[in-house]
């Protein structure tokens, strides 16, 4: 009998380098927290070559604020992905990065968001229900909850074999995270692809027309009444855009929430009990204080448009020339006790602006209305389980590929 040919889809993250590298990772990972310390007592604004790490809270956000001498660094690589077309990631302030994001606006409506959340809760009890008590957070909850969640929303189909939770990832990575020649080579590939994948909705949605009140439908009809802003060229960047940029992190962030509850008993025990008393505002500012100890990224980067003096008038103050990489720590920030009382400890009870998950200023994440509709009720179904617990072993503890959580399994009664 001839072999069965069976197709395996390439695995969402890239392969890091092994054991070895996963375990490196996760140790410098782990003295981040130290070196952030360090930095904000002994050198606050930090250079190394032509890079300057920005670890106090106050010159943090002051970063984010001054968003005409610190730029966006993705437009290079934004310009790849959407085939030069513009889009407001990759935007300085202005009259045409204005008339983007209204534009945006009028489509991602805040007033969709009951509905998201309805589509999230339904969409991760139905996942944790069938888990049979065991269930990878990162692969079978987060990810496939926020892609499929976005798709429908943005009216992108979905993939057979889930290509589209590959591509978005892929090109989120190469775009905010790294730039290694083998992840620029993949992200030119995947680039062509997912570009043709969204045309194609747009066209065949033109050409069969459904009842459906999706982002797609609303561009399309906004088009088709003449309105400016909506050729497929727009419509399809934004698509893109948004798949890149958004669906891609809660897989990234929401199991190092988890894994912070699960090193904290008493602080799990209190966002277990949010999650079963329905009480969705506790289960929130429980998730963003465990997520201050392990944000989604270390930092956020800017480039220095021109050359600006950051702390005037203070010790620390500091020349950041033009052309310099500025690394804005949020993970330092979140845990500056100038900002932040009593950083050490978790505290589901602190402001909201002891938070900076989302960014700050001119960028602040375009979706941070919908995570705020919709992070916490991802994980509210695993946490409302009895006698949720590690996984025995290696798989019991947040795995990595890179900067990406990779694998957190946990198991429930």
């Amino acid at each position: 009998m001839a072999a069965s040919s069976v197709s395996i889809a390439p695995p969402v993250l890239r392969d890091r380098g092994g054991v070895v590298m996963q375990w490196l990772t996760q140790a410098g990972m782990g003295l981040l927290p130290l070196v952030f310390r360090v930095l904000r007592r002994v050198r606050p604004i930090a250079r190394f070559g032509n890079t300057y790490l920005v670890t106090r809270a106050e010159d943090v956000r002051a970063v984010f604020e001054t968003d005409v001498v610190f730029g966006v660094p993705y437009l290079a690589k934004l310009d790849m992905v959407m085939d030069h077309q513009r889009f407001i990631l990759g935007m300085a302030d202005g009259p045409d990065y204005r008339a983007d994001l209204a534009a945006l606006e009028r489509v991602v409506r805040r007033d969709d968001l009951p509905r998201l959340a309805a589509t999230v809760s339904r969409m991760a009890s139905d996942i944790v229900e069938r888990s049979n008590g065991w269930i990878d957070v990162v692969s079978e909850l987060s990810r496939p909850v926020a892609f499929d969640f976005v798709a429908d929303y943005l009216g992108v189909p979905r993939t057979a074999d889930d290509s589209l939770y590959r591509w978005g990832t892929r090109l989120f990575e190469y775009v905010f995270v790294a730039d290694d020649k083998p992840l620029q080579a993949e992200a030119e590939q995947i680039a062509p692809i997912i570009r043709a994948h969204v045309q194609r909705a747009i066209e065949q949605r033109r050409a069969h027309p459904i009842d459906r009140d999706d982002v797609l439908s609303r561009c399309l009809a906004l088009q088709a009444a003449g309105e400016p802003g909506y050729s497929d060229a727009v419509i399809r960047t934004a698509l893109v855009g948004l798949v890149v940029g958004g669906p891609p992190q809660p897989p990234m962030v929401l199991p190092h929430a988890i894994e912070q509850l699960l090193r904290r008993p008493a602080a799990l025990a209190q966002a277990q009990a949010a999650a079963r008393a329905d009480e969705d505002d506790k289960l929130w500012a429980c998730l963003m204080e465990a997520m201050r100890f392990d944000p989604i990224a270390p930092w956020l980067a800017r480039t220095a448009l021109s050359t600006h003096e950051l702390a005037v008038g203070t010790p620390r103050a500091r020349t950041i020339p033009a052309g310099a990489h500025v690394l804005a720590c949020i993970g330092s920030a979140m845990r500056d006790p100038a900002r932040v009382p009593e950083p050490g400890d978790y505290r589901s009870d602190r402001p909201a602006d002891a938070y900076i998950h989302f960014g700050h200023g001119l960028h602040e994440c375009f979706g941070r209305h919908i995570n705020r509709a919709t992070l916490h009720l991802m994980l509210k179904p695993l946490l409302a389980r009895p006698n949720l617990r590690r996984a025995k072993g290696a798989m019991g503890r947040l795995r990595r590929k890179g900067l990406l959580a990779s694998s957190l399994v946990v198991e429930f009664d």
